[in-house]
Parts: C-alpha cells; sequence; structure tokens
C-alpha cells in the first residue's frame, strides 16, 4: 500500500478551495456538505491559507497552482489540486456515501476512470440502508457495554451484523430487529471454542470462504511454519498470535503444549483459531489435538483445507485419478514421529493404477525411490518432486522414478516438497522429454482469468 487512506472531521474547520469552474464548485459543495467552512478563491494568494487545514485547487493559472502547491508543503497543508498528481500531496477518492458509512475509492492519481467505475458496482451493490445498519450497530454496542468480556461482546455483534438483525434493519423493519437483538442477548453462548483450519499450501487466494471469515472474527490464532505472512494479514488486527511451527527435528513448541495452549485460550472465553497448513486432518497432527479437546470438553471444529497433495498436482496439471492410467491415490509420509522411514513398499508397489503422493518426504527421497525399485516399481514409472505447490514459488522436477533421486540432487529443492508417482503423473504437459528436468507452475496461483469487462463484475 503506497498511500495510507483516512477519513477527516471537516466539520468547522477552514479549508481553501482555489479556481473557477464546475470542478472546483463540485469539490466546495462535497467539503461543505462535511461541515467545512470552505474559502472560495478564484486566484491564490498565501494569505489564503492563514487557518486552512486542507486545501484542493481546479481551474486555476499554471502559476497560481505551482506557488499553492509549493506554499501548502511548507506549511504542511495537505493540496488536492485535480488532475496534477505532479502537484498534490493527497487525491479525491471517489466516495460512495452511505452516512455515516463511505466507502472511498483511490488510485493514487493514476486511474480517476477506473475508480469512478469501482464506485459505479458499487453503488449498484450495497445497500441503501447500510447507514442505517451502522447506527444500529452503534447502538447495539452501547447496550453491550455492561458485558464484562470484549470477546463475548464482539461475538454478539458480529451474529448481530451476519444474521437476522441486520437483515430486517436493511429491509426497514425495526420493531422486528429489536426483537432479533433481544433474542441474540439470550441466546449468547459461553466460554470459548477452537476452529482447527486448513490454510491451503501457502497463497491466499487458496483459502476457503469460511477460513477467511473466522481469520477475521477470531481473538486468537495459533499457528504453524508454513502458514504465509499474506494469510495471517488477514486476521483482525488486535487478534493475539501464538507461533508454534515445528520443522523436522526442530519444534519451536512440543505438541503437549500446544494442546495446553489451545485448552487454555478457550476456557479464558476465546474464539481460537488453530491454523495449520494445508488440511489440518491430513500429516498436520489435527487428530491429536482433536483428541486433547474433546478430553479437555472443550467444543471444536475442523474446517478443511487444499492439502498440498491437491495443491502440487494443480499447480503442474498433474491428474491424480485417470481412468486409464489411476484408480487409486494414497497420501504417504515420508517419514516416522522418529524420522525413520515406515512404508510398506512391497504393497504399495503392488497397488494396481495407483498414483502415490507422499508428504515430507523430501530429506529421505533417496531411501524412498530405492525402496520402491527394489520392491518392483518399474525404473521408468512416471515421477514428480514439487516444491513449494500450489505458490507462485512452485516448481517440479519431472523424471522417470529410478533417476529421480540424483536428479533433485543436483539442484535440491529448498522449500517444502511432496513426491508425486504414478503412471498419471506422466499425463502431465511437463513430463516430456528430455528428462529429468525442473518446471516452473504452469497454473499460477492467483493468475485466474480477469473478466472481459470490469461491468461484468455485476453479473456475477
Amino acid at each position: 500500500m503506497r498511500l495510507f487512506p483516512l477519513f477527516l472531521d471537516l466539520r468547522g474547520r477552514r479549508v481553501l478551495v482555489v479556481g473557477e469552474g464546475p470542478r472546483a464548485a463540485h469539490k466546495a459543495e462535497a467539503l461543505m456538505a462535511c461541515g467545512a467552512e470552505v474559502c472560495r478563491r478564484p486566484r491564490f494568494a498565501p494569505a489564503d491559507l492563514e487557518e486552512a487545514v486542507l486545501a484542493v485547487a481546479a481551474d486555476a493559472p499554471e502559476a497560481d497552482l505551482v506557488a499553492l502547491a509549493r506554499a501548502a508543503r511548507a506549511r504542511g497543508i495537505p493540496l488536492n489540486v485535480v488532475d496534477r498528481p505532479d502537484l498534490s500531496s493527497f487525491y479525491w477518492p471517489a466516495v460512495v456515501d452511505r452516512a455515516p458509512l463511505s466507502v472511498a475509492i483511490g488510485t493514487a492519481g493514476t486511474a480517476p476512470l477506473l475508480a469512478r467505475t469501482l464506485r459505479s458496482l458499487l453503488e449498484a451493490r450495497l445497500p441503501a440502508r447500510l447507514g442505517a445498519l451502522a447506527l444500529a450497530l452503534e447502538r447495539a454496542r452501547a447496550r453491550l457495554r455492561p458485558l464484562r468480556d470484549p470477546a463475548a461482546r464482539r461475538r454478539l455483534l458480529e451474529g448481530l451484523l451476519r444474521g437476522r438483525f441486520a437483515e430486517l434493519i436493511l429491509a426497514g423493519r425495526e420493531e422486528e430487529a429489536e426483537a432479533a437483538f433481544e433474542a441474540a442477548l439470550a441466546a449468547q453462548p459461553e466460554g470459548g471454542i477452537v476452529y482447527l483450519v486448513g490454510a491451503g499450501p501457502g497463497e491466499a487466494e487458496l483459502l476457503t470462504l469460511r477460513a477467511q471469515y473466522l481469520l477475521s472474527s477470531a481473538d486468537a490464532i495459533v499457528y504453524d511454519r508454513l502458514v504465509a505472512p499474506e494469510i495471517l494479514a488477514r486476521a483482525r488486527q488486535d487478534a493475539e498470535r501464538y507461533y508454534v511451527g515445528k520443522a523436522r527435528g526442530a519444534h519451536c513448541l512440543p505438541q503437549q503444549d500446544i494442546n495446553a495452549l489451545l485448552i487454555r485460550l478457550a476456557r479464558a472465553g476465546k474464539r481460537v483459531v488453530r491454523l495449520k497448513g494445508g488440511d489440518p486432518l491430513v500429516f498436520a497432527r489435527g487428530g491429536e489435538e482433536l483428541a486433547a479437546l474433546h478430553a479437555a470438553g472443550v467444543p471444536a471444529v475442523v474446517v478443511p483445507g487444499v492439502t498440498a497433495a491437491l495443491a502440487c498436482a494443480a499447480s503442474f496439471a498433474i491428474p491424480l485419478t485417470h481412468r486409464d492410467h489411476a484408480r487409486t491415490l494414497a497420501f504417504l509420509t515420508g517419514h516416522t514421529r522418529e524420522g525413520r522411514v515406515d512404508l510398506d513398499f512391497a504393497a504399495l508397489a503392488r497397488l494396481p493404477s495407483a498414483t502415490l503422493a507422499i508428504y515430507m518426504g523430501r530429506v529421505t527421497l533417496a531411501t524412498i525411490t530405492r525402496g520402491f525399485l527394489e520392491a518392483g516399481l518399474a525404473p521408468d514409472i512416471p515421477s514428480a518432486l514439487i516444491e513449494c505447490g500450489g505458490s507462485r514459488r512452485a516448481r517440479a522436477l519431472f523424471s522417470p522414478l529410478a533417476a529421480l533421486a540424483e536428479a533433485a540432487e543436483e539442484a535440491p529443492p529448498q522449500g517444502p516438497a511432496l513426491l508425486l508417482i504414478g503412471p498419471a503423473v506422466g499425463e502431465a504437459p511437463g513430463y516430456r522429454l528430455p528428462l529429468p528436468r525442473w518446471e516452473g507452475a504452469r497454473n499460477e496461483a492467483g493468475a485466474e482469468e480477469a473478466p472481459s469487462s470490469l461491468f461484468s463484475l455485476s453479473e456475477t
């Protein structure tokens, strides 16, 4: 974010508007509507800036505009010169007004037409009575102040905003909304809750809608090493954050201590999001945490996420199942709790038409590939070692199984990696001669096709 957005209270404050014509008049009218004491001048004189807290100019002589910009900068007075970003220190936004709610859209002076277009779309989509809803929520906040627990107040307000109360206010049915408020107050839950939430493979765009909502409403977030900063940025700014990341052989916090932390936070009445990379129940110890929470009598809810095997395959258009090549999909782990490889290579090698997805197998790759080859898998069976799948940093090493480990040693992956083995891997566009070969992602996360027109957004 290059510019810091803010809303100014200009009631009773002096604002200078320099210039003649309809654009200057429009700016002056908008400022007066906000309660500003507007001083109109066709030309600029330095004395006009006395006691001014803001200045705007449009359609004045060039010499006046330059002199105004110099004087405003010297006095630290914010200035907007219409269509002159080089002279401006702030930019006039396109505004959607639902007083007291306002939505301001700015492009740092680069594309005013884009800002106006987005405003038109929002005008059509935002209910006319959003301002009434804002005032109703203000009154609700005042009535909830006697509640001592801030988390309980916040949960009640979130329930009002997302439930029947808001619907009734927007429909203009104030009396029924009052009854809905009383019902919500009477039904408020006691105690905390833990949500085990899958953060997906790393890109914020691959979060589920429910995960995003829970992040925005959590009182506390307990997160792992593979949770990306851009995902944490979607959390409430005042949410407590607890890093409990684990790497192979190096645990920031032992699992029993993580369990105890979740229980303690929930018993303090907090809404806790336990944020895990991928899916919380796929090689993420979610089962252990669920068992501990249930044993302690703490309510827990699981919110699934995109697991690594799905994200890695999608990044490179690798079919995990295929009518001609793969009717079985197996998720495996490359090492045990003690760091050993504990796979039944013989049984896995006998699976007919299977795709094997092996998590956490980067360090033990040579042992894994040798085990499968000795168990009878064909040396030329297609395989792929995928690094940072589902992210913009994704890359894949495509290779016949027999050559994979040696090729990986020459250019080892630095991030988390997943191994895919099976005939269906050979159907990926990246699996072509000469092999082995590294490839960048084909389906880059976040690179969705844009709508053909901004106006098509209004039809979605």
